[in-house]
C-alpha cells in the first residue's frame, strides 16, 4: 500500500492543474512546481532554489529559534529576521537606563553586537526521501501504537547511521499523516549577536489594533549576525569567534513589487491543517476557539492597563502580552474567515464527492466508514479537547502563579517516584523560576487570575497571593531546600500550591489521559484519510502540511476585497504611518525623526518611482505561524521582502486556504534599508548588503536588444 502510495503522489503533484497555494517541499520542485511558478512570472529553475552540490538560494533560509525564519543579507553572515521574532531578545537586553524597546538598538561595529545566550539559527544542508526506511515492516493489521513504534525503530536507526559530518545534526519529519518521511542533514549555529533593531514604535507600530489586518504600516524587522569558528563551523559563544561566511546570501532588490509579481516565501511553517473533515473545521471555531479567546481576553484587560501605568511593567511584560494577544486576536480572524469563506460546507460538499468517489471505485468497504466514524469521534472528543486547552491557557499561559505551581507539582511527582531525582529537579525548577520572575509583577499577575480562573470554572481565592512564597523568588528557593521529603512537605505548605495542586491533580489523572486515549484514534483515523482521498481522488490537488520543515509557497502581489464595497490596494507607505500618528499612544505614537524624514522627503535612494517609500505590501502566498521573517522573493531571486503577517479573514488558510481572501503581508525591504540607512545612520550595514535593480537591469537589457534588431534591419 505505502509504495502504492509513493506512485501516486507523484502522479498527484505533476498532473494538478496549475494553481496558487500550497507549501511544498524544495527539493521536488521540478516539474510542475516549477511550471506553475515560471507561469507566475518566475525566472528561477529548480535548482536555484534547491540544491546539494551547488550553493542555492535554500542555504541563505535560517529556522530562527526553531520558531520562525530567518535569512542572510550579506557575506558577512548579517541576518534579517522580524522585529516580533528578535522580540525577547532585544527585550533581554532592555532596562530603564537602556529600552532598546523603546529606543532601539543599532550595532556601529562587530564589538558592540550583543550576544544571546540559548538562540540558534539552523540551515538545512540536505533533504532526503526515506519513506521506503521508516515505513520497513508496516502492515495494516498492526494497531497504531505497533505502527509508530515500528516506525520509530526505523528512523531512529535511519538517523544513527546517516552520513553526515561531526558538526551537523539529522532529523526525521512525518508528511502526508505519516504517508511519506524525509530525513533532514541540518547545520546549528549558536552565536547568534544582535545587530539591530528598530523601536517598538517603527517594529510593531500598530501593535494589537493592527495586527492580523491591512493596511499595516508596521517596521517589522531586526538584524542579527552569525558568528562561527575558525573554520566557519558552528560554536559556542567565544570572543575568538568570527562573522560566519555563508554558502550563499540574498541580494536585495531596489526595484520593489506592484500588482501581479511573483512572490515567492520561503521559510519554515508550523503547523497547518488542510486536510481535516468538516466536523473538526466546526469543532475548532464553533466550541474550541471561543473558550480561549475568552480566557486570554480576560488576561489582555490587566496586562494591557498595567503595561499603560508602568513603563517598567512594559518592559517586563513587553514580549508576554504580544505572545498572549497574537493568537488571542488570530483565532478571532479566523473564526471569522470560516464563515465568511462558508468553509465548512464546502467542505461537507468536498466530502460529498470524496464519498461518491468511493462509490465509483469500489472503495466502499475499505474506506466507507471513515467520515460517519470522525462524527463519532468529535462529538466524544469535543469536551474534553476544549476542557484540556483552557487548562493550558490558565496554568502554562496566562497566569504565572498557577504555572510556577505546575513547574514545582512537575517535581514534587519526581520526587515522591524517586527521590534520587532531587537535585536534577531542584536544578530545572530553580531555573524555571528565575526566568518567570526576571519580568514578574505581583499585582498584575493577580489581576490576571481574578479574571482567567473562574473562565476555568474553579473558585478565586486571592489571599494565596499573600500566603504564599512563590510571588517572591528568594523565598520560592528557599521551598527547594533540604533532602526530598523537606522539599515535599515545603511545596505542600504552601498556600498557593496546595490551592493548585488538586486542579493539576485533575490534569493529569483525568484530563490529560482521557484527552490522549480520545485523540489516539482521531488521529489514526486522519492517516488513513489522508491515504483514502488520495487513491479515491487522485487528480484533487495535495501538499503536506506544515511542520516546521523547509517549504516553498509561490504567488504574486495582489490586493484583495474583505468585505462589500471595500477593497485594499497591495501596497501601503510612509503617508500612511503618519495619517495614524497619535502622539503618546503606546500603539501609534511615532519617532520625531521619522517624521522629520517624512516632512523632509529625505528618502534616499529607497522611494519607489511616484516618490513614496513604500512600507507593506499583499501577496498571495501560503503561510503560516513560523513563516515569520521567512524572504520574500522576486522572480530573479533577489530579496524584495519580509513576511511577518496575514489578513484577518486569511488566518484560516492553516485549516481552509482560499486564493480570494487569503493573503500574506510582508515589509517592503526599501523601507527596511530606510530605516537602517536614513532613520539609524546604520549606513555601514547597507555598505554589506549587495543592492541591485533587476527591473531597470531588465529594461534596459529589451533596450539594448531592440537597438541591435533596428541597426539589423
Amino acid at each position: 500500500m505505502m509504495r502504492f502510495l509513493k506512485i501516486l503522489f507523484l502522479f498527484v503533484v505533476f498532473q494538478a492543474s496549475a494553481q496558487q497555494g500550497g507549501m511544498w517541499i524544495p527539493s521536488l520542485l521540478e516539474g510542475m512546481n516549477e511550471d506553475e511558478m515560471q507561469s507566475l512570472g518566475s525566472k528561477l529553475t529548480a535548482q536555484d532554489i534547491y540544491d546539494v552540490n551547488n550553493s542555492s538560494l535554500k542555504d541563505a533560509i535560517g529556522h530562527f529559534n526553531g520558531g520562525c525564519t530567518s535569512e542572510v543579507i550579506s557575506n558577512q553572515g548579517l541576518v534579517l529576521t522580524n522585529h516580533h521574532c528578535g522580540y525577547g531578545q532585544i527585550q533581554s537586553h532592555s532596562s530603564l537606563e537602556n529600552d532598546y524597546l523603546k529606543d532601539g538598538f543599532w550595532a556601529m561595529n562587530l564589538e558592540d553586537e550583543l550576544p544571546n545566550n540559548g538562540l540558534y539559527i539552523e540551515f538545512i544542508v540536505s533533504i532526503h526521501d526515506v519513506t521506503d526506511v521508516a515505513l520497513k515492516g508496516i502492515t495494516d493489521s498492526m494497531t497504531e501504537t505497533e505502527k509508530q513504534s515500528l516506525i520509530s525503530k526505523n528512523t531512529n536507526a535511519a538517523l544513527k547511521t546517516w552520513p553526515k559530518e561531526s558538526w551537523q545534526d539529522v532529523k526525521t519529519k512525518a508528511f502526508y499523516e505519516g504517508n511519506q518521511y524525509f530525513l533532514f542533514v541540518t547545520e546549528r549555529f549558536n552565536d547568534i549577536r544582535l545587530v539591530g533593531a528598530p523601536p517598538s514604535s517603527i517594529g510593531k507600530f500598530g501593535s494589537d489594533t493592527d495586527n492580523w489586518v491591512f493596511p499595516r504600516h508596521t517596521g517589522d524587522f531586526s538584524l542579527f549576525r552569525i558568528y562561527a569558528d575558525a573554520n566557519n563551523r558552528p560554536a559556542e559563544y567565544s570572543k575568538d569567534n568570527k562573522p560566519y561566511t555563508p554558502k550563499h546570501y540574498l541580494p536585495i532588490s531596489l526595484d520593489g513589487v506592484e500588482e501581479g509579481d511573483f512572490t515567492m516565501v520561503f521559510g519554515f511553517p508550523g503547523t497547518t491543517s488542510e486536510y481535516l473533515p468538516a466536523v473538526a473545521i466546526e469543532h475548532i471555531t464553533k466550541e474550541f476557539n471561543p473558550t480561549n479567546i475568552a480566557i486570554r481576553e480576560a488576561a489582555l484587560k490587566v496586562i494591557d492597563q498595567k503595561m499603560k501605568e508602568s513603563d517598567e511593567v512594559r518592559i517586563k511584560y513587553a514580549s508576554k502580552q504580544a505572545r498572549i494577544a497574537n493568537a488571542w486576536k488570530k483565532w478571532i480572524g479566523e473564526n471569522l474567515g470560516i464563515k465568511k469563506s462558508n468553509a465548512v460546507e464546502k467542505r461537507r460538499e468536498f466530502e460529498a464527492t470524496f464519498t461518491k468517489a468511493l462509490k465509483e471505485k469500489n472503495l466502499e468497504a475499505k474506506y466507507g466508514n471513515i467520515l460517519s466514524e470522525f462524527d463519532k469521534l468529535y462529538k466524544d472528543f469535543a469536551p474534553i479537547n476544549i476542557k484540556r486547552r483552557n487548562f493550558i491557557e490558565v496554568f502554562l499561559v496566562t497566569n504565572e502563579l498557577m504555572q510556577m505551581t505546575f513547574r514545582a507539582y512537575q517535581v514534587e511527582q519526581a520526587l515522591k517516584a524517586n527521590p534520587e531525582n532531587l537535585e536534577r529537579g531542584k536544578s530545572i525548577l530553580t531555573g524555571q523560576l528565575k526566568s518567570i520572575h526576571k519580568n514578574y509583577d505581583v499585582d498584575l499577575d493577580k489581576g490576571v487570575y481574578k479574571n482567567v480562573m473562574p473562565l476555568y470554572g474553579k473558585p478565586v481565592d486571592v489571599s494565596i497571593y499573600e500566603n504564599t512564597a512563590f510571588t517572591n523568588l528568594d523565598s520560592a528557593l528557599l521551598l527547594l531546600e533540604g533532602n526530598a521529603e523537606t522539599v515535599i512537605k515545603n511545596l505542600n505548605s504552601d498556600a498557593a500550591f496546595a490551592y493548585a495542586k488538586p486542579i493539576i491533580d485533575e490534569f493529569f489523572t483525568t484530563i490529560d489521559a482521557e484527552y490522549k486515549a480520545k485523540n489516539a484514534p482521531i488521529t489514526a483515523l486522519q492517516t488513513q484519510y489522508m491515504t483514502a482521498l488520495m487513491e479515491a481522488l487522485p487528480n484533487e490537488r495535495y501538499f503536506p502540511d506544515a511542520n516546521s520543515t523547509l517549504r516553498v509557497t509561490y504567488g504574486q502581489v495582489r490586493g484583495y476585497s474583505p468585505r462589500d464595497a471595500v477593497y485594499y490596494n497591495p501596497v501601503s507607505y510612509l503617508e500612511g504611518v503618519i495619517e495614524k500618528y497619535i502622539p503618546g499612544d503606546y500603539e501609534f505614537d511615532v519617532p520625531q525623526k521619522l517624521i522629520d524624514l517624512y516632512d523632509a522627503k529625505d528618502y534616499g535612494q529607497y522611494a519607489d518611482k511616484n516618490g513614496k517609500v513604500p512600507v507593506c505590501f499583499l501577496g498571495t502566498n501560503h503561510t503560516t505561524g513560523g513563516n515569520s521573517g521567512s524572504p520574500a522573493i522576486d522572480a530573479h531571486g533577489n530579496l524584495v521582502g519580509l513576511n511577518f503577517d496575514r489578513v484577518w479573514e486569511g488566518t484560516m488558510s492553516d485549516m481552509n486556504y482560499d486564493p480570494e481572501i487569503c493573503r500574506n503581508i510582508m515589509v517592503d525591504l526599501r523601507y527596511v534599508l530606510f530605516i537602517v540607512d536614513k532613520y539609524a545612520g546604520a549606513k555601514h550595514l547597507i555598505d554589506e548588503m549587495t543592492l541591485v535593480h533587476p527591473k531597470q537591469d531588465l529594461s534596459k537589457s529589451k533596450k539594448k536588444k531592440k537597438k541591435k534588431r533596428k541597426k539589423r534591419s
